[in-house]
C-alpha cells in the first residue's frame, strides 16, 4: 500500500507527540536539561567522602556538559544531610518531592540510603553509585539499582582470607560502628571466620561521632587479638589505631574501603595500617598520566588536592554519561536502564575496576586489593583478592 505525503506527515506528528509526551511524564527531563540529585555529606563525619565525590562527580558532569548529551546538559542538585538519617530523609524528599530529580548520583551512606529507598523507589528514581559498599545498594535485585564495585562483605572476606592465610592471624576481632554501615562489616567478618574455620574472639561497637575508644582497646586487648577489622571511616579510624600503637600495642589493624583515604594514610602513626583498595590512590605522582592529569585539573578547581571519594565521583558520573548516552535522544527511566544495561566492560582512564551490567547485573565489578599504609601514604600490596 502505497504512502501518501500526507499519511506520513501525520505518522511523524504522532511520533513527535509521542516522544513530547513520553518526555514530559519524566521528571527531571526536558529537552535542553536532565535533572540529578544527591543526600551527602558535606559538615559531618564522613564530609571528606561527601565534598569530594561531589567534587569528583561535577568534574565528569562539567565534561559531558562542554558536549552536551543528545542536546542535553546535566543539572547536578546537592543537598547536605551530615551524615545524619533524619536529614538524609528530608534531603530526600526534597529532591524527590520538590525538584523532581530524575536520579539519585553518589548518595552518601549505608544507612543514609537505605531509608531513603522506599520512597526513592516507588518514585521510579534510579539509585547511581552511591557512596557506600553495602549489599543493599543493590541487593535484592531492584532493576533501578546500579552499582560498580567489591561490597564491603567482598571486601573484608577478601582482606581476612589473605591475612590468615598469609600472615599467619588467627584471633580476629570487630570494632565496628554501631550503624547499618558497621554492620555489614561484622557481616562479612562472621561469614569468612565460618569459612575458615575460626572464631571472632571479641567485638565492640561505638557511634559514629565517638572519640574516647579506650574501654573498647582495653576490652579487644585483654581478649587476645592479632587482627582487629575496623568497621570504621576516617576519625573512628585514626583515634584507636594510633592510640594502640601509642600504648605499645603491636596488632594488625585492617579495614575496609571506608579506610582507605588520603586523610586516614597522611595522618601522623598510621603506617602499617591495612586497608582494602578498588581504585588508585589519587596522588599526583602516579604513573597513570590520566590520573596525574586529573589530580591537577582537581586541584587547579577546588584548591584542594582530591581524596579517593574524588576518584569514585567521576567514575560514577562517568558510568552515569555512558548509560545517558546509550539512552538515546528519548530519554526516559526506562531507555536509561536499559542504557546502562549495555554497558559491557568499561574501562574508566582513572584504573578502575572493569565495569559490566546487564538485564540481571546491578554490581558492575567485585575485585578489591589490599593496600597498607607506608611512609604516610597508600601503597598496593597485593593484586586482586578473592576469598
Amino acid at each position: 500500500m502505497r504512502q501518501t505525503s500526507k499519511t506520513i506527515g501525520l505518522a511523524l506528528a504522532i511520533a513527535a507527540t509521542t516522544a513530547t509526551a513520553a518526555l514530559a511524564q519524566t521528571n527531571g527531563v526536558t529537552a535542553t536539561e536532565v535533572t540529578f540529585g544527591t543526600h551527602t555529606d558535606l559538615s559531618g563525619v564522613a564530609a571528606t567522602y561527601g565534598v569530594s565525590s561531589t567534587n569528583g562527580a561535577k568534574m565528569r558532569i562539567d565534561e559531558a556538559n562542554a558536549q552536551g548529551i543528545h542536546g542535553r546538559k546535566i543539572k547536578f542538585i546537592i543537598e547536605d544531610a551530615g551524615y545524619q538519617v533524619p536529614k538524609a530523609v528530608q534531603a530526600c524528599n526534597k529532591l524527590i518531592h520538590r525538584d523532581k530529580v530524575f536520579a539519585f548520583l553518589v548518595a552518601i551512606g549505608t544507612p543514609m540510603n537505605n531509608a531513603c529507598f522506599k520512597d526513592q523507589l516507588a518514585a521510579n528514581i534510579p539509585s547511581l553509585f552511591p557512596i557506600t559498599a553495602a549489599r543493599s545498594m543493590y541487593e535484592p535485585f531492584e532493576r533501578l539499582k546500579f552499582y560498580a564495585s567489591a561490597s564491603y562483605v567482598d571486601q573484608v572476606r577478601s582482606g581476612i582470607n589473605y591475612l590468615v592465610k598469609e600472615k599467619g592471624k588467627k584471633a580476629v576481632c570487630v570494632m565496628y560502628q554501631d550503624t547499618d554501615f558497621g554492620k555489614e562489616i561484622l557481616e562479612g567478618a562472621k561469614e569468612q571466620t565460618e569459612k575458615l574455620g575460626i572464631k571472632i574472639v571479641e567485638s565492640v561497637t561505638h557511634k559514629p561521632t565517638d572519640q574516647d575508644f579506650t574501654a573498647s582497646l582495653t576490652k579487644l586487648k585483654a581478649a587476645n587479638c592479632d587482627l582487629i577489622v575496623m568497621g570504621t571511616i576516617v576519625r573512628d579510624t585514626i583515634i584507636p589505631y594510633t592510640a594502640a600503637r601509642k600504648s605499645g600495642w603491636d596488632v594488625t589493624f585492617f579495614g575496609s574501603s571506608a579506610t582507605y583515604d588520603v586523610v586516614v594514610g597522611a595522618a601522623p602513626g598510621m603506617d602499617g595500617f591495612y586497608g582494602a583498595g578498588l581504585v588508585e590512590m589519587p596522588y599526583a605522582d602516579s604513573k597513570n598520566p590520566a590520573m596525574a592529569k586529573f589530580v591537577a585539573d582537581y586541584k587547579a578547581k577546588y584548591s584542594i588536592d582530591p581524596n579517593v571519594g574524588a576518584v569514585y565521583g567521576y567514575i560514577a558520573a562517568d558510568l552515569t554519561v555512558q548509560g545517558l548516552q546509550n539512552a538515546g535522544k528519548d530519554l526516559t527511566v526506562d531507555s536509561f536502564v536499559k542504557g546502562m544495561e549495555s554497558i559491557n566492560k568499561s574501562h574508566d582512564k582513572l584504573g578502575g575496576p572493569e565495569v559490566t551490567f546487564g538485564p540481571k547485573i546491578r554490581q558492575g565489578a567485585n575485585t578489591s586489593f589490599l593496600a597498607e599504609v607506608k611512609g604516610g601514604r597508600w601503597t598496593a600490596v597485593t593484586g586482586p583478592l578473592g576469598f
